[in-house]
């Protein structure tokens, strides 16, 4: 059966930056002490840095040896401010995070150019993120006669896997290690053939490890919230989240039953008594979901990843046709000798 990968560029280009960084900069303390030790970052002879690039393009020559994938697409981001800030409003989400590093920030246009240059697809624009690409794209094309993976390290891309796609979820060696033992993985020939450092989700796992299903990810991160994208969620409700959207599916439908109550004390109290009794939870959620309900629903809207982004290109653009000399001549720009010989040797 013929596979798409789609990669999460964005991801893979910060994971690699942080992971091949000088510990001068790993350890200063403040962003004009990093700044002073920027030139020991990997860099070509005319000044372009090249750490992030480096790490990322020697391990997608890795997954191809390994994965050899028939379709490719990368997906980026390339601003915070889409529509999630103008659309919705929420000027909050992600201001937690700090500016992106000018050295990174930097390997982002070359990275998505280089890619570009040699054949390869590539998703980004200022409305949307790499997510809802990766979900458009997955809406698009996912299907019986196709598999399809999302290669990430982020875990809200649990909500697009289903019977047809898989994440492939980037994590360290214990955690790989662990999770491996938990599902009775080891030794499984499937295993030795993913990624290194990757472990594949269906959706059987993500119920497992999430206590709900793909689909209802996003409910679930709407009461819980997403500190890392500063989505705020209902404060206080977090180990009752789970339990609540496995039972009730949506959040129209737990509010309905909030609703049905009627703000009546012993109807209340009887609802508790259920949750309770049947879902586990000991401390009530109810005061905080009823406070906090226009932000649990917005919360959800920020937590989706679209699925309907006009994806205009057909299977076959995405099919895997890298130019093999633009790429040598790509590496031999950015000084990456060592690789050149890599693709010679494969």
């Amino acid at each position: 059966m013929p596979e798409l990968l789609i990669i999460d560029g964005s991801s893979m280009l910060s994971t690699c930056y942080y992971g091949n960084l000088p510990k001068s900069i790993l350890f200063a303390k403040t962003e004009e002490e990093k700044e002073k030790h920027y030139e020991q970052i990997l860099h070509t002879s005319d000044g372009k840095y090249t750490n992030a690039m480096f790490t990322m393009l020697r391990t997608l020559l890795g997954i191809y040896k390994k994965v050899k994938p028939e379709y490719v697409a990368f997906v980026f981001d390339k601003t915070r401010d889409t529509f999630r800030r103008t659309e919705l409003g929420a000027d909050f989400y992600k201001a937690n995070r700090k500016e992106t590093a000018k050295p990174l920030k930097e390997q982002f246009i070359q990275m998505e150019e280089f890619l570009q240059e040699i054949g390869c697809a590539v998703f980004m624009s200022d409305d949307y993120e790499a997510d809802d690409y990766a979900a458009s794209l997955v809406e698009k094309f996912e299907g019986p006669d196709l598999q399809t993976y999302v290669l990430t390290k982020d875990h809200d891309y649990f909500q697009v896997v289903s019977e047809y796609t898989r994440m492939w979820r980037v994590v360290n060696k214990d955690k790989l290690e662990q999770l491996k033992e938990t599902y009775g993985l080891f030794g499984n020939d499937v295993y030795e053939s993913l990624p290194a450092n990757v472990f594949e989700y269906t959706p059987e796992i993500v119920y497992a490890e999430e206590g709900v299903y793909p689909q209802q990810i996003p409910v679930l991160l709407a009461i819980t919230g997403d500190p890392g994208d500063g989505i705020p969620g209902c404060k206080g409700v977090s180990s009752a989240a789970a339990p609540l959207v496995d039972e009730y599916k949506s959040l129209d439908e737990i509010y309905a039953a909030i609703d049905d109550c009627e703000g009546v004390a012993k109807k209340e109290k009887e609802l508790n008594g259920f949750w309770k009794e049947y879902l586990g939870i000991v401390r009530s959620p109810l005061k905080a979901l009823k406070t906090n309900r226009e932000m649990v629903y917005l919360s959800e809207k920020l937590a989706t990843m679209k699925r309907d982004i006009d994806i205009s290109c057909g299977l076959e653009d995405l099919k895997m046709r890298v130019d093999i000399e633009k790429l040598k001549e790509e590496l031999g720009r950015y000084e990456m000798a060592s690789l050149i010989k890599e693709v010679e040797n494969m």
